[in-house]
């Protein structure tokens, strides 16, 4: 059992939740072995049908008190760019691609996100470029996040977000 996990956080990203389940998005995850996607929406607006078949299967659900169990699943994390669902993808040792929301391009998510790529720990699109990344990326190159270590995240941050005053 294969399964990505979709997680917009405690916000609603419309637009990522429509890009995932697209028929052209879901093509790709199954040609690439998964047959399992789970979406966690918030208070998005697009509430994509829960579905079973033989070969694959959608859970779909707002929110959770822990997304633990659902990260721990998870082959592949596909997350927006909350600082906090980044951490715990990477801190889990998830191979992860963060989403940025085009809308709010001049934040420090993005930052964040470029700077995690930098450093070879995530992948980073937006939602148009995200059926060509599931398909282009080579999840081995990826290092794994220094885990336990969250003054060191907590650091990183303020240099981002300061990056921005």
């Amino acid at each position: 059992m294969k399964s990505a996990f979709v997680t917009v956080g405690t916000t609603s990203f419309d637009e990522l939740v429509a890009c995932v389940v697209a028929n052209d998005s879901l093509q790709i995850l199954k040609s690439l072995g998964y047959n399992r996607l789970v979406l966690q929406i918030g208070r998005g607006t697009v509430v994509p049908e829960s579905f079973s078949s033989d070969s694959f299967t959608l859970d779909v659900y707002r929110y959770k008190d822990s997304l633990k169990e659902d990260l721990q699943q998870a082959d592949l994390v596909i997350s927006h760019a909350g600082a906090g669902s980044c951490l715990e993808s990477l801190e889990k040792g998830k191979p992860l691609v963060v989403v940025v929301n085009e809308k709010l391009m001049n934040n420090h998510q993005f930052e964040l996100a470029k700077q995690l790529h930098k450093e070879g720990h995530l992948f980073y699109c937006t939602c148009s470029t995200l059926p060509g990344l599931l398909q282009s990326m080579d999840l081995s190159t990826l290092k794994c996040y220094p885990p336990g270590q969250p003054e060191k995240f907590s650091a990183f941050l303020d240099k981002v977000v300061g990056l921005q005053k």
